[in-house]
């Protein structure tokens, strides 16, 4: 037997406190100070509540709409990306925040290939992010713009998917964590609701579509549990409301449509709170660590071959009894 595997084995307990069980306390109070970074991207045709919906999920005014505010607006142009930053405070946590919005997504006549501006946007945060980590005299500590999550917006018409979103949510849940939401869900009745929600779902099979959260072997029971849960709610059913209205002597978030009073809060209308307790209260940091350990760690050992590749071709090309031997 190993060293090794002695030592791992051998557990033993301090006869007296030795106080290394505060490490946990001490992580945590460092990581306090840094503040963590979240970096979300809308994805959606415009007037289909994006905006409303961030500012929403985080309580907080972080971005006006960009979209067409109306019909006669012009629509013919290209997908632009555009970012805000904010920094969110909540019992002693900072939470840095970008908010990358894509203004322009399906909204021009020829809607050919809309999604490259925002494969390019995504590789190229990984390209910085690696040039950065693999300068000599790197900072200390990085600063992240890898994009963490995509919530991609489904318009509720009851339809199956048109092969715009096919194709997007092909290219972008291949290199990022997609999560598709069916955008102003208060907009069909709870029947036309679950149909729906059932005929994107055998979409998603059918296209073999990679969406978050994924299976992993390092998860525990519960863990699993909850993420089958999850996708079993995907895509989720949604409607954000920036407006406080009276529900049964209650000031609640929500709105008004021809079905009667929303509130976006409520469980039986609305699956918003599940969206925003999976987003922010269970699986905020595994978005971050999964595009850590997965979606940039792909992109990085990809770029690495070709750069070693390439070296090798130059030193052929530059010494020619290396190829020859």
């Amino acid at each position: 037997m190993s060293h090794l595997g002695t030592a791992i084995e051998n557990i033993v307990q301090p006869k007296k406190y030795v106080g290394f069980d505060t490490i946990t306390t001490q992580i945590e109070n460092r990581l306090l100070k840094r503040g963590f970074q979240f970096n979300i991207m809308v994805v959606g045709r415009s007037g289909l509540g994006k905006s409303t919906l961030i500012n929403t999920l985080f309580s907080s005014k972080l971005t006006d709409t960009n979209g067409r505010r109306s019909v006669s607006e012009p629509i013919e142009k290209t997908t632009e990306i555009k970012v805000s930053s904010h920094s969110l405070v909540e019992n002693n946590v900072r939470l840095n925040i970008n908010v990358i919005d894509t203004p322009g997504f399906g909204d021009q006549i020829n809607n050919e290939k809309c999604w490259d501006p925002l494969v390019k946007y995504i590789k190229e945060q990984h390209s910085q992010y690696l040039r950065k980590e693999l300068t000599a005299q790197r900072d200390k500590h990085i600063t992240d713009t890898r994009v963490h999550c995509i919530l991609y917006f489904i318009p509720p018409n009851g339809k199956k998917l048109s092969q715009l979103d096919a194709q997007a949510l092909k290219k972008l849940s291949d290199i990022a964590n997609v999560v598709p939401v069916i955008a102003k869900s208060d907009s069909m009745t709870l029947e036309e609701r679950g149909e729906f929600k059932k005929l994107l779902q055998n979409e998603f099979i059918k296209y073999n579509f990679n969406i978050y959260p994924y299976d992993s072997d390092d998860l525990y029971d519960d863990e699993r549990q909850l993420n089958e849960d999850i996708k079993s709610l995907i895509p989720f059913a949604v409607a954000g409301s920036d407006k406080d209205i009276e529900v049964n002597g209650e000031i609640v978030r929500g709105r008004k449509t021809k079905w009667g009073l929303i509130n976006v809060e409520d469980v039986s209308q609305s699956e918003f709170v599940f969206l925003r307790d999976f987003l922010t209260r269970t699986h905020l940091q595994d978005l971050i660590e999964t595009t850590f350990l997965q979606h940039y760690e792909t992109f990085r050992s990809k770029q690495l071959i070709a750069l070693k590749e390439n070296a090798t071709n130059v030193n052929r090309q530059s010494n020619p009894m290396v190829s020859q031997q």
